[in-house]
């Protein structure tokens, strides 16, 4: 059996927290949920993960900030930023920081799981066992 692709899924509002694992979780996927940056950050040290979505606008840590230290730690884990204040110079900065995409909230979930097969095909060739040919959506 092969494993399920795990997500990390952070945001500060519980509503798009639900939302997000609820539709993934249906789609097979293994979830972890963070509430915060910090909490993301313990999530991700204690585990691998295939795709992160993560909210720009947070209380303790914004989203580029969060992404700029797992970067830190993994050049190469997919990362894409969600928003509900979108802005060019955040968009701009998204993609310095190698984001993999941006979403403006509320976001369509056939897109956010059309974006998150495409980080996972683009992973693909690091980890093969992900490569099922199957589409999630």
């Amino acid at each position: 059996m092969l494993p399920r692709p795990r997500l990390l899924i952070v945001d500060d509002e519980l509503l798009i927290r639900d939302l997000l694992y609820d539709f993934f979780k249906n789609r097979d996927y293994d979830i972890a949920v963070a509430e915060n940056g910090q909490r993301a950050l313990d999530q991700f040290a204690g585990g691998h993960f295939d795709t992160i979505i993560l909210d720009l606008k947070m209380p303790d840590m914004d989203g580029l900030e969060l992404a700029a230290r797992i970067r830190a730690t993994d050049q190469d884990v997919p990362i894409i930023i969600m928003t509900g204040y979108p802005s060019l110079d955040s968009a701009i900065e998204a993609l310095r920081r190698r984001a993999d995409d941006y979403f403006v909230k509320p976001f369509n979930l056939k897109q956010m799981s059309k974006a998150v097969e495409a980080a996972l095909a683009r992973t693909a060739s690091k980890r093969p066992e992900l490569s099922t040919g199957e589409t999630r959506i």
